[in-house]
């Protein structure tokens, strides 16, 4: 059996604020990159020429127009041709730090719980105007990127937002539906009791009585409504006002993880690590490095 030369990439992004990165590549000759995975959503817009994108579940060739989507931490290559001039685009980025509560009933679908988001490359291909509502989407952030004007964070986070919209809306492998809308309704008693309890110790056993089931039951019930681990959603939401916390309050990080209830500092510089890459004072440093925040 063949043994394949895998190499884990780590993103680098150039903005701190923004878990994102996006640049333009060029080729003009035949070329295959290895085998290679990462933690953030990939998508390739190909601009001019043609490419193929080995992905694990298979090939998806394109032309110009064409977009390929890889997910998270999937396994995939590229190839061009000999004599064939190719620009594209390359977007990844994370799907956590891309989820906002308004977002969050459907993270499920984006987070590969049921399917492979390289599934979705059957969509593109099936349905040219989505298609070509990612190509565009791409192409704006790739422009605000480059151009940087003021407020272009908040046009980035608008596009990838119609992105993650476009591909929701016109999947066919779309799991969501009134059942599960339901279910949505049914955990709104615990989502109150984490944002309630944020700055404190949280249970597993108070949120199942806050959703009127067992504790077995509303372990498996949460994971199989949201596609994360309760305990992982409250992880997630304590880092997110952490860093808010560095951001735009002159306290310490000892005092941070006291004000989100993780008083014990290496479980917190653990968590945060987790989500962010770099430790709590690293994070507050290369934000101040990168410019003011508005308070």
């Amino acid at each position: 059996m063949e043994l394949l030369d895998i190499h884990k990439e780590l993103i680098q992004y150039e903005n701190p604020f923004m878990s994102l990165k996006i640049f333009q590549a060029q080729r003009e000759h035949e070329h295959a990159t290895r085998w290679h995975y990462h933690k953030e959503i990939e998508l390739l817009a190909v601009l001019e020429g043609r490419m193929d994108v080995f992905i694990e579940e298979g090939l998806v060739q394109l032309q110009e127009g064409g977009v390929a989507l890889v997910g998270s931490s999937q396994l995939h290559r590229d190839r061009s041709y000999a004599e064939e001039k190719l620009d594209y685009l390359v977007l990844q980025f994370d799907l956590e730090q891309a989820i906002d509560p308004s977002t969050m009933p459907h993270y499920r679908f984006f987070s590969e719980t049921r399917f492979p988001l390289s599934r979705l490359n059957d969509t593109l291909r099936e349905q040219p105007e989505t298609q070509r509502a990612v190509f565009d989407a791409i192409k704006d952030i790739y422009r605000e990127w480059s151009a940087k004007r003021d407020g272009y964070e908040l046009a980035i986070s608008i596009s990838v937002k119609r992105i993650l919209l476009a591909l929701l809306r016109s999947s066919a492998y779309r799991t969501i539906d009134l059942m599960e809308n339901a279910d949505l309704i049914r955990l709104k008693p615990v989502f109150d009791y984490v944002e309630v309890n944020l700055d404190g110790k949280i249970s597993v056993e108070e949120a199942s009585r806050a959703a009127n089931v067992s504790y077995y039951y509303f372990v498996k019930f949460f994971k199989k409504t949201l596609g994360m681990t309760f305990m992982d959603y409250v992880n997630l939401k304590k880092i997110k006002r952490a860093e808010k916390l560095l951001l735009t309050r002159p306290i310490s990080v000892a005092e941070v993880g006291e004000q989100i209830g993780m008083p014990n500092m290496a479980h917190f510089y653990k968590m945060f690590r987790k989500y962010n890459r770099c430790s709590p004072n690293e994070f507050r440093r290369r934000m101040q490095e990168w410019g003011p925040v508005e308070r």
